[in-house]
């Protein structure tokens, strides 16, 4: 295992390789009922005046176990510090990486795991499905964000903890109870549409807009810790480590607008020009975040994979 880690984690150092030793003995850990290796590697550098380049081609290999990594990389090299991200397709990185370089990194892993993750996509679709016009969209979609961005920031700096068996559920749960929701309120034969100027008061929102606005707010404090469970970072606090894990909640924050941005008003303009159309593609969406939603839930309480 350490002559593994040697060969497919490398520093140059103006063309030379950097010598690794094993500098503690191997230890385990357990995050999210998953066993992890620990290694602490010292690298020797021979002098070099032109930066360091970092390579990691740490799985996946022919080993067919591990489909594909993410390495988040926290470096203070050649009086420069920041963090970066390495993968099969970005490798490697010198520490002449500029701060724009390093902010699109973490930028585009929070994009692509929001669009790889369907559980959170399909809760986004459930908000916007359920609302009536776009000033609860983008409330709910600012509770949200302000609720997951609270603990994400909380659990990636290791300042809460919850086990991923009550998280994992929970996220399932809240995509279930937001699309069930809307379901409900088609069957009691309102009109979900229904124009909302006598709503007073602040941001003008009625009694259930508010209520709404309160499960989202909880389910988003949920839904932050199931963000920090995917990074998986487990080293102490540091300005560093927040300002990377900003920009992260930032690339997720863009792909979240940028799917309200087009569904939302295909949604409403559909409502307009074919309100019964609109309001079985609405109930149809619903029905399938509903039925998603307590299917994983059974599964993750099972534990099924």
């Amino acid at each position: 295992m350490t002559s593994y880690v040697a060969q497919h984690f490398l520093i140059d150092a103006g063309g030379a390789d950097c010598t690794p030793a094993l500098a503690e003995d191997v230890t385990m850990t357990h995050q999210d009922g998953v066993p992890y290796a620990v290694l602490a590697f010292d690298y020797a550098c021979p002098p070099s005046e032109n930066g360091h380049e970092v390579v990691s081609t740490l799985f996946p290999d022919d080993e067919g176990f591990v489909s594909g990594t993410k390495t988040i990389l926290t470096y203070a090299l050649d009086i420069h510090e920041g963090s970066t991200v390495l993968d099969a397709e970005h490798p490697s990185f010198t520490t002449a990486q500029t701060t724009l370089e390093r902010f699109w990194e973490f930028f585009r892993l929070g994009a692509e795991h929001l669009l790889t993750g369907i559980d959170h996509i399909l809760f986004l679709l459930a908000l916007i499905v359920g609302s009536r016009r776009l000033r609860e969209v983008v409330i709910a979609a600012t509770t949200f964000t302000l609720a997951h961005s609270v603990t994400f920031i909380l659990a990636a700096t290791g300042l809460v903890a919850a086990p991923a068996e009550i998280v994992e559920p929970t996220i399932a749960l809240s995509i279930a109870v937001v699309g069930a929701w809307y379901l409900w309120r088609l069957w009691r034969g309102g009109k979900v549409d229904q124009d909302l100027s006598h709503a007073h008061g602040f941001l003008r929102l009625d009694r259930a807009g508010w209520l709404r606005v309160g499960v989202v707010f909880l389910f988003g404090l949920v839904h932050g810790l199931g963000f920090a469970s995917a990074l998986g970072i487990d080293e102490p606090w540091s300005w560093t480590l927040l300002w990377s894990l900003l920009v992260f909640n930032i690339g997720i924050e863009a792909v979240q607008i940028g799917i309200i941005v087009v569904v939302f008003p295909l949604l409403v303009l559909l409502r307009r020009r074919a309100p019964r159309i609109g309001m079985w593609a609405s109930g149809i969406l619903a029905v399938i975040v509903t039925v998603a939603g307590l299917v994983w839930f059974v599964q993750r309480i099972l534990g099924i994979e």
